[in-house]
């Protein structure tokens, strides 16, 4: 398996003078290291992963190019044929996450043609806006954490200052009488107050640092939640769902007419700290510069996966399409050809967004589709059925391997579980003939049998602490033999 390290190109030359500088959108990556980083996670189709680690590369070099050029280059949408559990969506899903690209999945089954009660294709790139906002808030979040933790400290120490001298004040009300009869004592006094309370804040202040008042009560401001959170019976229009119901506009609008409201909470500093931390997060990142550079990721470099393509050929050609099949596809022809579409953060153009479509095409083929949507999808990849070999290797190399992660479950509970070879060899042959007795679900039947297989002894885990278990073919054999002579039975358990 090849699982060298990425290592980041130098960067390419700068843009010629009047040229518009392209957004740094993707990193830097070869089609041989993104398909390196493939290996890792998934086994064998090679082609597939090819023309992915292709189709980013070009969007990379597409950036490079002066923006007359640039505009002009549109992406090589790609359809992937194969049947299920081979690792197309997993393909799709890493490759996007290895550019740190917005990325949705979606089931063109779920959609239905416009007018219709159900999902219309629009959604689509607003579900994927939302995705990248969410995605880049978080990055910039992440980048001021430390900056908002010691502001919201300092927040601390002067609530907890301003509580320590509004004790000692309520206790020297004399003091402070005598004080307005002879003002030179009352400069004194007042300066010996400000001493003393910063004294006291810098106390308090180290004493945050080394988390020794984390159990003490301390009174915060907080936001108080909007009226309009809850959607009213005139806000729904005709062919709405509640998938797609969004009230945030709504609520948008009277937060610019009605200041929000603010209430006073006794919490922990522990909790405290929580809080006023994710305030002072929320203040220092700029949420219009998210949102517009958000929405730039999406045009540039967002992927959409739209799974079971094939589910929206019409079984029937002589009756024509319905809202369920060739409808969608018509619908869907706009946003991958390039459209614009309106988000609630504005229009999104989708001319520049990688389009991948995915279906086994047991008794339909790529042709069967509308010939305009065909013609949007140049590249066609046809991924293989999985073999024994690479059932076994689908177990024992992916950096996620199944195995791995009930190894580190039962680990938690101080249960050392061992896979021997012949143990693996028997689940992948067992996967490999189940695959070929019944629906061809590919890798997904190793889940279900490797489940089958650590069954008892997950459900007795606390009562094996401290020992080791080997999972050998006898082991599996045992616990899957009478379901394997059984064909009714396999049928319905596995």
């Amino acid at each position: 398996m090849a699982e060298a390290a990425i290592q980041r190109q130098p960067a390419a030359a700068a843009p010629r003078a009047g040229d518009s500088a392209p957004p740094p959108l993707m990193e830097d990556l070869t089609p041989a290291q993104i398909v390196a980083e493939l290996d890792r996670y998934v086994i064998g189709q090679e082609s597939a992963k090819r023309a992915v680690a292709v189709a980013l590369r070009n969007r990379f070099r597409r950036q490079l190019l002066s923006e007359e050029l640039r505009q002009e280059i549109q992406p090589k949408n790609i359809l992937m044929i194969g049947p299920t559990g081979v690792g197309k969506t997993e393909i799709a899903r890493r490759v996007a996450r290895i550019v740190e690209a917005p990325f949705v999945k979606v089931e063109a089954t779920k959609f239905t043609e416009v007018g219709y009660v159900g999902r219309d294709v629009e959604s689509i790139i607003r579900d994927l806006v939302e995705i990248s906002i969410d995605m880049l808030h978080g990055q910039r979040l992440e980048a001021v954490r430390d900056e908002a933790s010691s502001l919201a400290i300092q927040r601390l120490a002067d609530l907890l200052a301003e509580k320590a001298v509004a004790d000692t004040a309520s206790r020297s009300r004399r003091a402070a009488l005598e004080d307005e009869l002879d003002p030179a004592r009352a400069r004194r006094a007042e300066r010996q107050r400000e001493r003393k309370a910063e004294r006291e804040r810098q106390r308090i202040l180290q004493m945050l640092v080394e988390n020794q008042l984390e159990d003490e009560t301390v009174e915060i401001e907080l936001e108080a939640p909007s009226d309009f959170d809850e959607p009213g019976p005139l806000d729904f229009e005709p062919g709405m769902t509640p998938d797609d119901f969004n009230t945030t506009s709504f609520e948008d609008f009277f937060d610019r007419l009605l200041p929000r409201r603010s209430m006073r909470r006794r919490v922990s500093v522990r909790e405290a700290r929580r809080i006023l931390t994710q305030q002072e997060s929320d203040r220092l990142v700029d949420i219009e510069s998210v949102i517009d550079e958000a929405i730039a990721r999406v045009e540039e470099a967002g992927v959409v996966f739209i799974d079971e393509i094939d589910k929206t050929i019409s079984a029937d050609p002589e009756v024509g399409g319905d809202v369920s099949s060739e409808g969608v596809q018509r619908d869907l022809l706009p946003i991958v050809e390039g459209s614009v579409v309106m988000t609630r953060y504005g229009p999104v153009k989708t001319d520049h967004i990688l389009f991948i479509a995915a279906g086994s095409f047991h008794d339909m083929r790529p042709s069967d589709l509308i010939p305009e949507l065909q013609g949007r999808f140049p590249i066609r990849v046809e991924l293989s059925s999985l073999s024994e070999d690479d059932l076994y290797a689908i177990l024992t190399e992916p950096a996620n391997a199944q195995t791995k992660q009930y190894e580190a479950l039962l680990g938690t509970e101080g249960l050392q579980l061992v896979f021997e070879e012949g143990g693996l060899r028997e689940i992948a042959r067992l996967a490999s003939l189940f695959n070929t007795r019944m629906e061809d679900i590919g890798a997904r039947r190793l889940q279900t049998i490797l489940e089958k297989v650590v069954e008892e002894i997950s459900f007795n885990a606390p009562d094996y602490r401290g020992q080791t278990i080997e999972i050998d073919a006898a082991l599996v054999n045992e616990r899957i033999g009478e379901i394997q002579s059984d064909e009714d039975l396999s049928e319905y358990i596995l």
